[in-house]
């Protein structure tokens, strides 16, 4: 009892928990891997085939050698750790992943090491080490298990020879599997043996079977170095020649229990079989401890492919990584998220996933998994479920898919130049050369590197301590010796040299070793490993500080922006998830603008979230370690350098700490801190585990289940613990139940995240049933909170216009948050899939329904029902017919768009589309409303197929029908666009038609369509433009030719024909010679046309939007129809102005991408123009003369001829006054020498835009105001003949002079200044 308790004591310290054998168990013998059965099951039945036949049928046609048998797990010491128990399946499964293989003396039989990692349901890691060897087969049973196997298996393929029976159902081929072995000594069957055994086929008379065994040790830290070179001396003891100084369990035992952890900052030696193993773990302030080597998964990706796939792992794609290496796949995958420092990757977390878990690729979360590939596969025909925002990773030949449009790391170039020098310091290219093969143990293959290459190395080592000054702890006179020593053969010298010394590592131990390589044979590669291993602890080191110092300096002000808003722990963890932890607004308004794309994706991220989350919970709580040492970082950062003035600059900061932080570690390991107790005989019964070279024995389990009782450390460390557990109990701060604040704190913790690694061992359908269930509750709980942001950050823009609001960038954030919402909807679309077709599972879907509804149309061809009705109807009316909704017609522009090339990219188009438009929820509806298809593509536990979830998710996607998007018309800005166009006359008043010629141009803000013939007599076009985006004004005009040349049009409406925007452009005026203000063209300002709330939402009705109504009385002009009786007051006429610019400022005022159009605010409704109109109206004389209408432009045109005429008798000499005047002249002469037929009012309107423009208006006032014409044409009571009002209006319109206005080119086609 005693024993075990000091296990328990000691063993967090304890440097393995567990040591493992996995291997045959010949007890029960030969077993079909029941896993891999069960994944061919799966797989059959996932491609429709029959899933009976597949498992009976599928494995006679494999030779019995490449079979997969069942392993098992032999031995494990000790039985039991508490705070880590045993999980045998998952530790059996990952041993062996593809189960046991057997192999013949004709195979290659090279040991291999792995490692794998398993992860604990509340994130906690397990790393385990695992040396696989060949181990020859005594069992008779099982060696005539296998003939037997063979035996059936040839007679299986002389039966099935004949093509046409190749592929017979699973009866059939027992039949005939029954029939053959009765005739197996025929001559033919044993031809097909000979032939067979051609092929590596197995006979027990003349071959010899081996069986893979492993050996694991089972670590809390990933010591990786140290454990595989202890494994490979394990080995190494059982086939050497001579048997090892001890027993086998005394090296057992000493790393299980009298190896500790070593302390942060501190390194540690202890002894394997052979020789000595060296491991260092980081100090308190280093990062943390991270042993595989970097420098492999740089050269088998390429820098520039690991930081792409890295930019992946951050912005929490599916991350798939294919290798036929386990410990490839383990290398990257861990390379990669060790890198990801001061954050932690937070989904679904399988570096290895064995066969029987392939179904897991499902998974409709972020994950990162590593998947082996069979020798010689090939990738296309991987079947993946979904690929939409997949990235893959084909390590093996250097290559990799990424999802389509993702945004870059920021300063990606030179990042990777500053990647790419630390590595050619080190002498590894950047780019890709071919990978480095993954040895295994370095003794285990003598003579297969030649001893050259390790020299050179050497001598490169030494030639670097000396001039490097590395050699901070060597002397002189040692440098000397070790010169001389390089060449010859001293091995005493040497030694006595590093006993004097203390340098027990790295160069010295690669020259003695180098050196006995002479004597002993086969032990040559020993030092190039120890060297190699300092190599790489400094590389690695250096080439993490390259990733940190990135995120130093991005998240250098994070803390600014962390909203601390919970008064206690408590509150926070209970409202956690209704609370805004981190202003996102403000944070990217203060980045530099090449970082935003990348940065407004990344603070979207879980992992994101939770650093967030430690952030604030480390004000109750010690700090997370990653994070503790994040923050020293920065404050030491702002302590040498004060970051303010180039807060903004996106300049690249290279890594300042390279050569220290390599410095530290080579320090630690020249130095070593503590010596672990050597292995020692122990109390063991004689006799047994006796030696047999080549076989691994049987140990003894009493020895190996119970610790040492008075290891001293193991005291210290309880000791250690309690105190620990007594300090924490006392500091207890909240007055909770203690498990009701673990509860909270884990669904604190856990929020968002998924499951981090699937279940290893149990996988019954109930199990993979519950495993889908909670996917289908996280995708609908990512649903809600998806949509909910978009609103906020939709409608909370209106409310913080104000300063530094969230306006800021709600042009990029705003792009980010649909990014995100398309790619759920992949993961949706792709979960439970039946059969994957196309990258884009959503696309995919919407082929299939598409191809259903154009059957079922050229059904209804047959019996003829046409929409000709109901356009009649609404032709009466006055406004264009109504768009009807269809989702087959919103696909089919989707697919004439030449400039989208992928699937996924036609989706992403799609669901933009369908967002502007307001129908998304209801075409999804309409999508799955088709039952039989849903069931056709999906299985029974699919997302889509849960009818309750289903609907809410639908109605999430509906409140998003709550706000405008131009997410489609903003983003394909190249695409033809059809657009409609309806010239609406106002009947009453004057001929519908027209003898003269009318034309018209619409213009956007992405440009105009240029002037188009109407034919004569219609009053609706098409026509096929670039798209113009959001349209601004349209030019209406005609020729004057004919008879009935005069036109009183109401307004022009156009339609965008694919997005269904509607803008309505007044007019209400006459157009033609000798009527109204004698205009044959008129700029008309658009208004958008807001649906109406009806049942379907796609018919937009023709009301004004509400709140434009008040100012809707007045036309353009005071002298227009609507406008004559409506005489506003001076206060009205003031205030009116001021209101106009004060809009044309706010306008300035926004960030460029959401200011609109700036035409409005000059000629629209309530703009500046009709506010100057009815300035310069207010007790204008235009009585009618003769019938004679008198405009402001005829004011204007007399006070220019006056001036003229004053300037000819030369009163005007070259004064500023004189100069003012002459541009007034110059401006007025050069609108009525235009060659376009606008009329007197639209005149005025261009001069006031043109002086607006070039700030010369509040000069010119002056000039009309003292001019003597204003006496005849103005009452006395006239606002511009009073002089206080006008120096207002002066004063009001010098604020336009800060802005620079730009004009569109709608308005001043034609103008010659």
């Amino acid at each position: 009892m005693s024993g075990s308790s000091a296990v328990s004591g000691a063993a967090p310290c304890r440097f393995a928990h567990y040591f493992a054998i996995c291997g045959i168990d010949t007890e029960t013998g030969l077993e079909p891997d029941e896993l891999a059965a069960l994944y061919q099951w799966l797989e059959a039945d996932r491609h429709g085939r029959d899933p009976d036949a597949a498992a009976t049928g599928e494995n006679f046609e494999q030779s019995p050698l490449k079979r997969t048998f069942k392993s098992k797990v032999l031995a494990r010491y000790p039985e039991n750790v508490e705070w880590n128990p045993f999980d045998q399946d998952a530790v059996n499964m990952l041993c062996m992943p593809k189960g046991l293989s057997f192999r013949t003396q004709a195979d290659q039989r090279d040991p291999q090491f792995h490692s794998f990692i398993i992860t604990k349901e509340d994130g906690s890691r397990t790393y385990g080490f695992v040396h696989t060897f060949y181990e020859e087969v005594t069992s008779p049973q099982i060696c005539s298990a296998m003939q037997t196997l063979y035996q059936m298996h040839n007679a299986e393929h002389a039966s099935n020879n004949p093509p046409s029976s190749s592929s017979s159902s699973s009866s059939s081929s027992m039949d005939s599997l029954a029939s053959s072995l009765d005739e197996a000594d025929s001559p033919t069957s044993s031809s097909t043996l000979s032939s067979s055994r051609r092929v590596g086929g197995y006979d027990s008379t003349r071959d010899t079977l081996y069986v893979s065994k492993a050996l694991c040790l089972i670590t809390p830290m990933p010591f990786m170095h140290a454990c595989r070179r202890f494994l490979s001396q394990l080995h190494r003891a059982v086939t050497a020649a001579t048997a090892p100084p001890l027993p086998l369990e005394s090296y057992v035992h000493n790393i299980l229990y009298e190896v500790p952890l070593p302390a942060p900052g501190r390194s540690l030696k202890f002894h394997g079989v052979y020789e000595p193993i060296v491991c260092q773990r980081p100090g308190l302030g280093e990062l943390p401890l991270a042993d595989f080597p970097l420098a492999e998964a740089f050269s088998l990706l390429g820098v520039e492919n690991l930081v792409q796939v890295f930019t992946c792992t951050l912005l929490e794609m599916q991350i798939l990584l294919y290798s036929q290496d386990y410990q490839r796949l383990m290398t990257v995958a861990e390379g990669i998220t060790t890198l990801l420092f001061p954050f932690q990757w937070q989904h679904v977390y399988v570096p290895i996933l064995p066969a029987s878990l392939l179904h897991f690729l499902d998974a409709p979360v972020p994950y990162l998994m590593g998947l082996q590939s069979k020798e010689g596969a090939d990738r296309s025909k991987l079947e993946l479920p979904q690929e939409a925002n997949l990235c893959f990773v084909d390590i093996d030949n250097h290559y990799i898919e990424l999802p389509e449009d993702f945004p870059h790391f920021p300063n990606k170039t030179e990042f990777i130049q500053e990647l790419s020098e630390v590595l050619l310091s080190y002498g590894i290219s950047a780019n890709t050369g071919a990978p480095p093969r993954t040895r295994t143990s370095p003794g285990s293959t003598p003579g297969s590197t030649p001893s050259t290459p390790g020299r050179e190395r050497k001598t490169v080592a030494l030639r670097q301590l000396e001039d490097d000054g590395r050699n901070g702890n060597l002397a002189g006179e040692e440098l000397a010796v070790l010169e001389l020593l390089q060449g010859n053969a001293t091995l005493e010298r040497l030694q006595a040299l590093t006993k004097r010394t203390g340098v027990t590592v790295a160069r010295v131990d690669a020259l003695r070793a180098g050196v006995k390589a002479q004597s002993t044979d086969g032990q040559g590669e020993r030092t190039a490993a120890e060297e190699e291993e300092l190599k790489n602890a400094k590389l690695n080191v250096q080439l993490r500080e390259v990733f940190a110092s990135r995120f130093t300096t991005m998240f250098a002000d994070y803390e600014a922006f962390v909203i601390q808003s919970a008064p206690d722990l408590e509150s926070w963890l209970t409202n956690r998830e209704q609370m805004h932890n981190f202003d996102k607004a403000s944070f990217l308004s203060d980045q530099p603008e090449p970082y935003l794309p990348f940065l407004s994706h990344f603070i979207e991220t879980q992992m994101f979230a939770t650093f967030i989350d430690n952030k604030i919970m480390s004000q109750w709580e010690e700090k997370e370690l990653q994070l503790r040492v994040f923050d020293a970082r920065i404050d030491k950062a702002r302590l040498y350098n004060v970051r303010a003035p180039s807060l903004r600059s996106s300049s690249y900061q290279r890594c300042s700490i390279l050569k220290e932080s390599a410095q530290t570690i080579e320090q630690r390991l020249m130095k070593i801190d503590h010596t672990a107790i050597h292995p020692h005989l122990l109390d063991m019964k004689i006799g047994q585990g006796r030696y047999e070279q080549g076989y691994f024995p049987k140990l003894q389990a009493d020895v190996l289940n119970t610790g040492p009782t008075n290891n001293k450390w193991s005291h210290r460390t309880a000791t250690t613990q309690r105190r620990k557990d007594r300090h924490r109990q006392q500091t207890e701060h909240l007055n909770l139940d203690n498990d009701l604040k673990e509860k909270y704190m884990q669904e604190a913790r856990s929020l968002g995240k998924n499951l981090r690694q699937p279940k290893l061992s149990d996988l019954s359908p109930a199990v993979i049933a519950q495993t889908n269930w909670k996917f289908v509750e996280g995708l609908l709980k990512e649903c809600r909170m998806k949509t909910k942001r978009m609103l906020v950050e939709k409608m909370g823009r209106e409310a913080v216009e104000l300063g530094h609001g969230e306006a800021n960038i709600t042009g990029l954030e705003e792009n980010t948050l649909i990014a995100s919402l398309c790619d759920l909807l992949e993961r949706i679309w792709s979960h439970g899939l039946q059969v994957k077709q196309g990258k884009s599972a959503l696309w995919s879907h919407l082929l299939h329904h598409q191809a259903r509804e154009e059957k079922l149309e050229q059904q209804q061809a047959e019996s003829p029902v046409s929409h000709v009705p109901e356009r009649r109807k609404s032709d009466c009316s006055i406004a264009m017919p109504s768009l009807r909704v269809s989702l087959i017609q919103d696909m089919r522009h989707i697919q004439s768009m030449s400039e989208i090339k992928t699937d996924v990219g036609r989706a992403r188009a799609w669901i933009r589309l369908s967002l502007e438009k307001k129908v998304l929820s209801q075409h999804l509806k309409q999508l799955l409303s088709g039952q039989a298809l849903t069931k056709k593509l999906y299985k029974r536990y699919a997302f889509l197929r849960c009818e309750e979830e289903k609907e809410q998710f639908l109605f999430h996607l509906l409140s998003l029908n709550a706000v405008d998007y131009f997410c489609f018309t903003s983003v394909f800005t190249t695409i033809m666009i059809p657009y409609r166009v309806v010239i609406i006359p106002i009947k009453k008043l004057s001929n519908a038609m027209t003898t003269s010629n009318p034309w018209v141009c619409v213009s956007g803000e992405l440009g105009d369509s240029g002037i188009m013939q109407i034919p004569k007599n219609v009053l609706e076009m098409t026509f096929d433009c670039q798209n113009l985006g959001k349209l601004t004004t349209v030019q209406l005009g005609h020729d004057n030719a004919g008879l009935l040349a005069k036109w009183l049009v109401d307004c022009v409406m156009v339609r965008n024909e694919i997005t269904g925007h509607t803008y309505r452009f007044p007019c209400g005026r006459w157009l033609g010679k000798g009527v109204d203000d004698g205009s044959l063209e008129r700029v008309l300002i658009g208004e958008l046309v807001v649906p109406c709330g009806d049942e379907d939402s796609g018919r937009s009705c023709r009301t004004p939007p509400l709140q434009r109504s008040p100012s809707q009385t007045r036309r353009i002009s005071i002298t227009s129809l609507s406008g004559r009786g409506y005489k506003p007051t001076s206060a009205q006429i003031q205030e009116a102005i001021g209101e106009a610019v004060n809009n044309i400022v706010k306008h300035f005022h926004k960030p460029e991408k959401e200011r609109g159009s700036l035409t409005v605010l000059l000629c629209g409704e309530s703009s500046l123009v009709a506010a100057l109109e009815q300035f310069f109206h207010h007790g204008f004389k235009s009585a009618r003369l003769f019938q004679k209408t008198v405009f402001v432009w005829d004011f204007v045109e007399k006070a220019v001829a006056y001036m003229e005429s004053a300037d000819q008798m030369g009163d005007l000499q070259e004064t500023a006054e004189g100069m003012t005047c002459q541009s007034l002249c110059h401006y007025v002469n050069a609108i009525n020498s235009t060659p376009r037929n606008i009329g007197k009012d639209g005149k005025f309107q261009l001069l006031v835009c043109l002086g607006a423009r070039d700030r010369l208006l509040p000069q010119w006032l002056p000039l009309l105001v003292e001019c003597p014409v204003i006496l005849r044409m103005y009452e006395d009571t006239a606002l511009l003949r009073d002089r206080t009002t006008v120096n207002a209006l002066i004063g009001v319109l010098e604020t336009l002079h800060d802005f620079p206005i730009t004009l569109e080119a709608s308005l001043v086609k034609g103008i010659d200044l």
